[in-house]
């Protein structure tokens, strides 16, 4: 089913305070004297498809004006993958345009908010507006070409024609990038040996950089925390008023209190190991104090290294792992300008292929359209002879392209003649100058 407006609402446009139009199926004329409201509804559907608004449109008295449209039909769904692009809803058989104007112009398509020139796109493909000062899709050479094709049924021959010339451009971009002049390669040679060489030398690990930092935080704080261990040692173990010497005593009152009442032994045993375990601590924080006390060129190492992580970064990424992907992908590069030669080869034979496969699918897309075009030229004849222009003429014209393009080989200009004696014109020759007229 094709494409129908099937609702137009309206809300303080110029003159039209409110408006909702129900538009029923098939063929719609909206006629009346000048004056009558007609370039109200074609207004307002001009601004539904994106066309720019100030705030002149808004009804007197009123702060802002809205427009609104409804459309349905199973084509609506050629849009999806434009409206998936741009985050908007996908059409399900109805697709709804709301536009509102007043100190500042929204617009959404499905409910979604979005901006003017994605609306634009969207209106270009879904109406045309047929006037003398409007624009006319039929007019454009890349829309002649698309009804040709559409008529030759052409659209897989097209999608496989593009597929095999979006290769051989990538192929071609390819080529050029690395076929640049001699002293920028030399410079880029140079450039990536360096940045190669200073990754390598540094011998990074990914899980290095938690380590070395961690080392190093413990390092820098080494004095700090020596005092701090040796501290409590001292107070545990090592001066004579030692808790560990305190304990002693109060162990000794225990065991020969647990002599006389064998009912505290479990007390007594308690104690002990409280004892033993204290003493463990203090020969824990002894052993770790030594540990710690690193003499300078230790200390230096790791700020050294530290400080190679932090360059190593801000130049080539936020991460040792970054940084070491980084050399990766130079290196490569690298591999890839120094085989400069055998690369151009393999590009050379690719490329050559796949030329041969643009001019095998562009062959085929050309035979389709020789074969339409002479048939779309005698279908339009015979139904411009039914409206009543009995001696017009009407060619599809298919012209060859000096080079290949994303369309194809060919380009194709559709020409008109209403009278007799006038030879074929290009119809946007004849829109421009109105020379239309039935005999």
């Amino acid at each position: 089913m094709a494409i129908e407006l099937t609702l137009l609402r309206i809300r303080n446009l110029a003159l039209v305070e409110e408006l909702a139009w129900q538009v029923k199926p098939g063929f719609i004329a909206v006629t009346g004297e000048t004056g009558a409201g007609k370039s109200m509804i074609v207004g307002a559907l001009q601004l539904l498809l994106g066309e720019r608004a100030d705030k002149s449109l808004i009804r007197t008295g009123a702060e802002l004006c809205t427009v609104e449209g409804v459309f349905n039909g199973e084509d609506l769904k050629r849009f999806n993958g434009q409206l998936n692009e741009s985050g908007i809803d996908v059409c399900e058989g109805e697709l709804i345009i709301k536009r509102t104007v007043g100190s500042t112009s929204r617009q959404f398509i499905n409910g979604c908010p979005t901006t003017l020139s994605v609306l634009k796109e969207l209106g270009d493909g879904l109406v045309d507006l047929h006037g003398p000062h409007d624009h006319q899709s039929l007019l454009s050479p890349e829309k002649q070409l698309q009804l040709l094709d559409s008529y030759a049924r052409a659209e897989e021959t097209l999608a496989d024609y593009r597929q095999h010339f979006s290769r051989l451009q990538s192929l071609f971009g390819e080529h050029a990038a690395l076929n640049t002049a001699e002293s920028a390669r030399e410079q880029e040679i140079h450039l990536l040996q360096h940045q190669i060489g200073e990754i390598d030398t540094a011998k990074l690990d990914p899980g290095e950089e938690e380590q070395i930092e961690t080392r190093y935080k413990l390092a820098s704080n080494s004095k700090r925390l020596i005092e701090l261990a040796s501290a409590v040692a001292q107070k545990l173990a090592e001066a004579d008023d030692s808790v560990l010497s305190q304990l002693g005593e109060t162990q000794r009152l225990l065991r020969e209190l647990e002599r006389i009442d064998s009912g505290i032994s479990a007390l007594a045993k308690t104690h002990e190991t409280s004892v033993l375990e204290l003493g463990e601590i203090a020969r824990s924080l002894s052993d770790y104090a030594e540990r710690l006390d690193l003499d300078p060129a230790q200390l230096a190492a790791l700020e050294q290294r530290v400080s190679l992580f932090e360059t190593l970064k801000r130049k080539y990424g936020s991460t040792i792992a970054d940084v070491i992907e980084f050399g990766r992908r130079a290196a490569e590069r690298l591999r890839r300008i120094e085989g400069r030669d055998a690369e151009l080869e393999r590009l050379n034979s690719e490329i050559a292929e796949a030329r041969k496969a643009v001019s095998r699918s562009g062959q085929a897309l050309q035979k389709l359209r020789m074969q339409a075009a002479p048939k779309l030229s005698e279908s339009v004849r015979a139904n411009l002879r039914d409206l009543g222009f009995r001696q017009s003429e009407f060619e599809a014209k298919l012209s060859s392209c000096e080079d290949p393009r994303a369309t194809g080989f060919d380009s194709v200009e559709l020409l008109f003649s209403a009278n007799p004696g006038e030879p074929p014109k290009p119809l946007r020759a004849i829109a421009s100058s109105g020379e239309i007229s039935r005999n």
